[in-house]
C-alpha cells in the first residue's frame, strides 16, 4: 500500500530521525514497485545515521512500508550486518571459518582482542573499533582474511592486523588490499543504502590469486569454446538419440526376461490381493 502525504506526516511525527533522513527513507522506498522490498537498504540507511538499528528506526520503517514492527525486527535480527548495539567508527571482522582459522585467523582474532582490550562484538571505550569474528568472507584464496567496514585485508598475520588497527585508531589513511580507502562504518552503511560515494573505482578489481587461472590460460594458449549454434543443435539431437537408445535397451532387457515372468508377476499380485480380500472377509464374518 502506497503511503500518502498525510500518512507520511503522521509517520514522521515525534521521530528522533532528522528530517533529511526521513526524506531519504521515502526516496529509497520509492525506488521499488513493491515498497517492502526497500527494507534492507532502509535499514542500512538508518545505521548510517544512528549507528545501529533502533526501536524508532524499526517503527519508522514499519509504518512507511505497511509492515508490522515484528516483521521489520525479524529482518533486522536475522541478518548479521544489522546491529542492535552501537558500532564503532571501524568494524573489524576477522574470519574464523575453517580455512582462515587453520591459516591463522584464530591467532589474529586472539591477538586483536588483547591488543584492543575487547571481546567478540564489543567496542573500544573510545568508540573507534568494534571487533567481531565473522563467517566466511568468500575470499579463501587470500586466507587468513580480515575486513574493515566490509573492505578486504588479505593474507593477514597477527602483526599486520594489529598494525592496520593502530593506523585506523590514529586517523591515518588506510587502503584495503583489493579495494578503496577505508571510510567510517557509517559512511559504508550509506553506500550500502544506495547512495554512492567517490570510491567506487579505487583499488584493483582482483588480486593475483583470483587471476591465476587466467594467467595460466594465457601462458598455454587456452581459450574457451566458441559458441556454435549448429553444434549446439547437433548436441541436442545426439542427446535425444542417446536417451532413446537407453529406453530401447531397457525394453529389450525386459523382453529378454524368462518367458512368462511378467505374466507370473501380475498373477502373483492378483492372487495376493485376492488373498487379502478373502482374509478380510473371513475376519469380518468371524467378527460377525
Amino acid at each position: 500500500m502506497e503511503t500518502t502525504a498525510a500518512s507520511r506526516q503522521q509517520v514522521d511525527a515525534g521521530r528522533e530521525l532528522p528530517a533529511a533522513t526521513l526524506a531519504e527513507l521515502h526516496e529509497v522506498a520509492a525506488r521499488y514497485p513493491d515498497r517492502r522490498s526497500a527494507l534492507l537498504p532502509m535499514l542500512h540507511l538508518l545505521q548510517s545515521v544512528q549507528g545501529r538499528v533502533t526501536a524508532e528506526g524499526i517503527e519508522t520503517c514499519a509504518a512507511m512500508l505497511d509492515l508490522s514492527a515484528a516483521e521489520v525486527s525479524g529482518v533486522a535480527t536475522f541478518y548479521t550486518m544489522y546491529k542492535r548495539r552501537p558500532v564503532g567508527d571501524y568494524h573489524v571482522g576477522v574470519c574464523t571459518n575453517t580455512l582462515c582459522a587453520v591459516m591463522g585467523g584464530d591467532l589474529i582474532f586472539e591477538r586483536l582482542k588483547g591488543h584492543l582490550g575487547v571481546g567478540n562484538d564489543e567496542t573500544t571505550d573510545d568508540g573507534k573499533v568494534t571487533l567481531e569474528h565473522i563467517e566466511c568472507n568468500a575470499a579463501c584464496d587470500y586466507a587468513p582474511v580480515m575486513m574493515v567496514n566490509w573492505e578486504f585485508f588479505d593474507n593477514q598475520t597477527p602483526e599486520s592486523a594489529a598494525a592496520v588497527v593502530d593506523d585506523l585508531v590514529a586517523g591515518n589513511e588506510v587502503r584495503a588490499t583489493r579495494g578503496a580507502r577505508v571510510c567510517t562504518w557509517r559512511e559504508a552503511e550509506r553506500v550500502l543504502a544506495g547512495f554512492p560515494d567517490d570510491r567506487a573505482d579505487e583499488g584493483p578489481s582482483a588480486g593475483p590469486a583470483s587471476l591465476a587461472g587466467l594467467q595460466l590460460a594465457r601462458e598455454r594458449g587456452w581459450r574457451a569454446p566458441q559458441p556454435d549454434r549448429g553444434a549446439a543443435d547437433g548436441d541436442a539431437v545426439a542427446a535425444d538419440q542417446a536417451s532413446k537408445g537407453v529406453r530401447e535397451e531397457s525394453d529389450v532387457a525386459v523382453d529378454a526376461s524368462p518367458a512368462g515372468t511378467r505374466h507370473q508377476d501380475k498373477k502373483r499380485s492378483r492372487d495376493a490381493a485376492a488373498g487379502t480380500e478373502t482374509s478380510n472377509g473371513s475376519s469380518k464374518e468371524a467378527g460377525t
